[in-house]
Order: C-alpha cells, then sequence, then structure tokens
C-alpha cells in the first residue's frame, strides 16, 4: 500500500521549523503559544460604482478565484445608506471576498511576497500602519502585478484589499511576523 504524501507549504514549513523559535527568542516570550501566528488572509475587493454592472462583478470574481484558487463570496449591503443609493440586504453585492485559511493561505501569501509585490512599478515597500489587534491591511490599485491573470482579464483594472488576521499580535509581534514571512515593508526615512 502506497502512503500519500501530505504537502506543506513552504512558508508554513519555515514557520513552524524556524521562525516560531527565532520570534520566541526575538520577542523574548516565555511561551511557546504566545508566539504570533497567520490565522487568516481575507481579500476582498469593494464593487462601488460597479455595483450594478454584471461585467464588472465577474470581472472582479475571475480575478479573485485566479488568484487566490478559491470561489469568492458575494457581499450584500448590512445597512441603508441614501446617498449611495443603497438599501441593506437588498440588489447588487456591495463587495466580494475570498476567505483563506490553511495551506491556501500560507500560498497566496508566499506569491503576493515573492512575485506580485516585487512586480509593482516604483515599489519601495508597503505601509507600517497596523490596528489595535495586531491586524495588518494592504491596498493593492490594481490587479495586474498577479501573474496568474492574463492581459484580456486585467483590461478592466480593480483594486484589492488584502487583510491578514494575525493571533497573538500586537503591532510589535505582528511586525515581527510578517517581516519572518517576507513583506517588503518601506524603510523608516522613506515616507
Amino acid at each position: 500500500m502506497v502512503k500519500a504524501t501530505v504537502y506543506t507549504p513552504r512558508l508554513k514549513a519555515l514557520y513552524q521549523d524556524t521562525y516560531v523559535k527565532e520570534l520566541q527568542a526575538e520577542l523574548k516570550l516565555d511561551n511557546v503559544h504566545q508566539v504570533p501566528s497567520l490565522e487568516k488572509i481575507v481579500v476582498s475587493v469593494g464593487t462601488g460604482k460597479g455595483k450594478d454592472d454584471k461585467r464588472y462583478q465577474e470581472a472582479v470574481k475571475n480575478t479573485l478565484t485566479r488568484i487566490t484558487g478559491q470561489a469568492p463570496v458575494e457581499r450584500l449591503a448590512k445597512k441603508s445608506i441614501a446617498g449611495f443609493k443603497i438599501r441593506a440586504g437588498m440588489g447588487s453585492p456591495v463587495g466580494i471576498n475570498v476567505t483563506l485559511r490553511g495551506a491556501q493561505m500560507y500560498e497566496f501569501l508566499d506569491r503576493l511576497v515573492n512575485i506580485a509585490l516585487p512586480r509593482v512599478r516604483d515599489f519601495h515597500g508597503v505601509g507600517i500602519k497596523f490596528d489595535r489587534g495586531g491586524n495588518y491591511n494592504l491596498g493593492l490599485v490594481e490587479q495586474s502585478i498577479f501573474p496568474e491573470l492574463t492581459f484580456e482579464e486585467t483590461q478592466l483594472a480593480h483594486g484589492l484589499q488584502v487583510t491578514f488576521t494575525i493571533k497573538n499580535g500586537d503591532k510589535v509581534k505582528s511586525r515581527a511576523l510578517l517581516e519572518k514571512f517576507g513583506m517588503p515593508f518601506e524603510k523608516e526615512g522613506n515616507k
């Protein structure tokens, strides 16, 4: 009988084998369970003015499916906002997102950090703003930096929001974790 080998993403293996011990020592943590870990990554796109345009929504869904390898979910409005002509729970989606966990999360992070971000023109690093819980948000202006997309799929340009939810993180711990994964933060003098 042949045993199936279990695939472990490169960054997950590095985290488990090396980064946990290094982070525990660098952050002076008493317990290995205090080391910050990546819980999930949410990739989302707000449909904005294109909320009623079916072609735009299909382009966004195709983009998210291609770059994450997972089917996106449509989000309806939770509140009614007259100025934006939005009613709670009715009509077209106001956003489309994908939540990544496990192996797919680590694979997406690996491709984002090592392939997609270096393709940004005049790139000097990503911002350093974390929320109070230590989570990190990264806004991308357009989807054309992902090599999974063809030229035709990038003709209808739209932005993306990538949210990294980090467990046991404050700003310092979360930044240390993301730096271990290779997140290219901008240098302090380049602001």
